[in-house]
């Protein structure tokens, strides 16, 4: 009897494979990844993310300083070392031989780092205090929620609120002639992109700590990413093994795609920093949701 089934299935795999080869050797692929790793159906987009979503919306809005002051840090750096410290610098040579001035070099690093830090900050401090003091998720969970509802709305949230500090700081960065590519008008996507794969992190990451302690190791990363993945002065100034360890950090991926896109040209290579970012959001999106499950519903 197990002969013939395992007869009939070849026979019928036969033909589809004859069909579609690449199809069918992708199928294959596919079968050496555990299932373990791959996130159960129907675990993301329910309505609960969006009523937890609307929830942040109401409490800002009542602390809608709080929200604007993530707009605030980056437009402090650009006019004091954009557009200050540049005038002391002077011109720079662009990636197509074209003169730009330093304020517009600095601006789309600004614009990555405000996405960075505004993704961070939401996904890591205000998570934890949820996490381990408000315990506003385990009230969330006794609702029909389920955790990948409560991941996907966090970093939602965040992704909104890199929307706004995005679209304003496009907003000055056109108001002081900064913008040298129509390209630019897909930063804003970016700015989102990398919010999501810093958000994604940060929170897959909120999820090991144990103690306030632990925040350390936050500000460990994203400062020297900050100051080093050529914020402030192009790669070259670097040996060239510095500058391979620069170019593999997350950060360094959305500068170069906001840098492309606004000052040109925009090459194939960028496809690579959005795929980079992409994934690694993914990969943290699928790793909170999982830990979130294992450490309130066990």
């Amino acid at each position: 009897m197990s002969d013939t089934r395992a007869d009939t299935r070849t026979g019928a795999a036969a033909p589809a494979a004859g069909r579609a080869p690449g199809r069918a050797a992708a199928l294959a692929a596919l079968r050496v990844i555990p299932l373990s790793w791959l996130p159960p159906r129907g675990q993301f987009g329910g309505r609960g993310s969006r009523h937890l979503i609307e929830r942040h919306a109401r409490v800002y809005g009542h602390n809608w300083l709080i929200l604007a002051s993530g707009f605030l840090e980056p437009l402090f750096y650009l006019l004091s070392l954009g557009v200050g410290l540049g005038r002391l610098v002077g011109d720079l040579t662009g990636a197509d031989g074209r003169p730009i001035t330093y304020a517009a070099f600095v601006a789309p690093a600004l614009l990555a780092t405000s996405a960075m830090n505004g993704a961070i900050f939401d996904s890591t401090f205000n998570v934890f205090f949820r996490l381990k003091y408000d315990k506003f998720y385990d009230a969330a969970l006794a609702t029909p929620m389920r955790p990948g509802d409560i991941a996907l709305g966090e970093i939602s949230w965040a992704l909104l609120r890199g929307a706004l500090y995005g679209t304003a700081f496009m907003i000055v960065m056109l108001a002081m002639g900064l913008i040298h590519s129509p390209l630019a008008v897909f930063d804003v996507g970016v700015a989102l992109l990398i919010g999501f794969a810093f958000a994604a992190t940060g929170m897959a990451a909120t999820t090991f700590m144990r103690s306030w302690q632990d925040f350390e190791y936050v500000t460990l990363a994203t400062l020297p990413m900050f100051l080093f993945s050529s914020t402030f002065y192009p790669l070259s100034v670097y040996p060239r093994p510095i500058a391979i360890f620069v170019e593999i950090t997350p950060l360094y991926q959305g500068i170069a795609l906001l840098r492309g896109l606004t000052l040109g040209p925009a090459g194939p290579a960028l496809l690579w920093n959005a795929a980079y970012l992409a994934v690694m959001g993914l990969a943290g999106l699928i790793i909170s949701a999982r830990r979130i499950g294992s450490l309130l519903l066990t």
